[in-house]
């Protein structure tokens, strides 16, 4: 007990136990995967192209997001203007955003009929498609273009305003000042940033399932999908994903490298006030920055709004049972991570020396594919029962690893702060157990355990990736269906599902998090 700050007691014990369980679940099912693959077959050419196009359009992707975020960050960063913080708010909305209603409402901009071939036709120019290599990208960069550009925009905030002052003081310039105080941010805070969402574009499914246009656009996850559902193929199925945990596993690894924050010491947290960009031009150039990329975010989500609303009312019945299914596995997939979540937390805060582990072991599930979870489970259940059956506890399940991550980087430090300022208290008033969680716990970290519940509710909503390995027509779920409207060109129907799942979506995460923020 001497590195312990307290006793670990039943919720401590249920942490550590929930935070063995997450690599123990990732190594049974990469375990499953390598067995079942057969000694001496190797890689075909087809398995090498896709290998190869993963890499690259999540190269591309990052290098694009990253780059188009620079000086959209910069331009947020050094003007105040009305709006401006709705619009920085309007920037998490995509992260929410289901990947499939993404792709809709960019098919509905860029598609084949879409706005913007219908005014080159008008003015008699060639369409342009959207699928192939530059759909992906145009999709992952609509998706991860809002996230580099918060991440950077932190870096800019990070940069305390005496250093603008005494920047100022010297008499430097706008080139000056951006070498000798921007630059150096964005070396240590662009890296990282493109190699988080390099790593998000590995793991893309539904992209590459709608928009990937053929044999030549063809993602790893996407070949491990064909494998398995129209091949049948489980040994390819299990060498492909054994490349894509290499895969992920690296970029987790060097994640865990880079991870560090500019560092420009310490400052008052006085607004920063630059007198270096005050001129028309550069009013005008930040202006134009900010508004390309708010009409490049807004313009797919207004197209959802628009087209799905004509189209709510007359969706199909099978449409509304797949919602139902949806929010049966958004539910049981919420409460799991949350209460995972909340146990390892309290692990983390009463462990000293162990803390790290625990918290290194939680999101150890980062690096895990969910498409190669889903393939290990798929292949440790199909002897004993048929996949589909365990489509929706599975689906949930897998769920809840992917997205135990981001409960964690809320929760953690929400329940340390508690023990740090109260427990002594709770000690003194011999406050155990539930009574500690009830009293103590809970009600302190109200905001961030509503706001972890409402994200991992909408992102379990809008999945589209072991849903695909396991369901079959009774078990769809409505990011499934909504694929399946698309690719029956059923477009009316498509807009309305659209619609429906991104409002159930956002009303997910809105419902947690007032829950959490109401009476906190």
């Amino acid at each position: 007990m001497a590195d312990r700050a307290q006793p670990l007691g039943l919720a401590g014990w249920t942490g550590i136990a929930a935070t063995v369980a997450i690599p123990a679940l990732i190594a049974l099912t990469a375990t499953a995967v390598v067995l079942s693959a057969e000694g001496g077959r190797g890689l075909s050419a087809a398995d090498w192209a896709a290998i190869r196009f993963t890499l690259w359009q999540a190269l591309l992707s990052a290098m694009i997001s990253v780059g188009l975020a620079i000086p959209v960050a910069r331009a947020l960063a050094r003007r105040q203007f009305l709006g401006r913080e709705a619009l920085i708010t309007l920037l998490g909305a995509p992260f929410l955003l289901p990947v499939i209603v993404a792709v809709f409402g960019l098919l509905a901009i860029f598609g084949r009929s879409g706005l913007l071939n219908n005014g080159l036709v008008a003015i008699g120019a060639q369409p342009i498609s959207i699928f192939g290599l530059h759909g992906v990208v145009l999709a992952h960069v609509f998706l991860n273009l809002p996230l580099a550009t918060r991440l950077l925009l932190q870096g800019w905030q990070t940069i305390p305003a005496e250093r603008f002052r005494l920047a100022a003081s010297l008499d430097m310039r706008a080139g000056a000042m951006f070498r000798h105080l921007e630059v150096p941010m964005l070396v240590r805070a662009a890296p990282p940033a493109a190699l988080i969402i390099f790593a998000i574009c590995t793991t893309s499914f539904a992209v590459a399932l709608t928009l990937g246009g053929g044999p030549r656009a063809t993602t790893v996850e996407l070949a491990i999908f064909q494998a398995l559902r129209f091949d049948f193929d489980l040994t390819r199925a299990a060498m492909l994903s054994v490349v894509q945990l290499a895969i992920t596993g690296s970029l987790a690894l060097i994640a865990l490298k880079l991870a560090r924050a500019p560092d420009f010491g310490k400052g008052f947290d006085r607004p920063a006030k630059r007198w270096d960009v005050d001129d028309a031009p550069r009013r005008i150039l930040d202006g134009m920055f900010i508004a390309a990329a708010a009409l490049f975010l807004i313009a797919p989500m207004a197209a959802v709004f628009v087209r799905g609303a004509t189209n709510l009312a007359g969706l199909p019945d099978v449409v509304w049972t797949s919602a139902g299914r949806s929010l049966l596995v958004a539910a049981l997939s919420t409460t799991l991570v949350v209460s995972a979540g909340l146990f390892t937390s309290i692990a983390a805060a009463r462990l000293r020396s162990g803390a790290v582990w625990i918290e290194s072991a939680g999101l150890l599930a980062i690096a895990a594919s969910p498409l190669v979870v889903g393939t290990g489970l798929f292949i440790i259940v199909f002897p004993f029962v048929e996949p589909a059956r365990l489509a929706l506890p599975v689906t949930a399940l897998v769920n809840a690893v992917v997205t135990l991550p981001f409960v964690l980087r809320a929760l953690i430090p929400a329940v340390r702060d508690a023990e740090a300022s109260f427990g002594p208290l709770a000690d003194s008033l011999d406050l155990k157990s539930l009574a500690r969680l009830r009293l103590l716990i809970l009600p302190r970290i109200r905001r961030p355990l509503g706001f972890s519940a409402g994200l991992a509710a909408a992102l379990s909503m809008g999945d589209l990736g072991v849903i695909a390995l396991f369901a079959d027509p009774a078990t769809a779920t409505l990011p499934l269906q909504l694929y399946r409207l698309m690719g029956a060109y059923r477009m009316d129907d498509a807009a309305g599902a659209s619609l429906l799942l991104l409002s159930l979506s956002f009303a997910l995460f809105w419902a947690c998090d007032w829950g959490g923020r109401r009476g906190a």
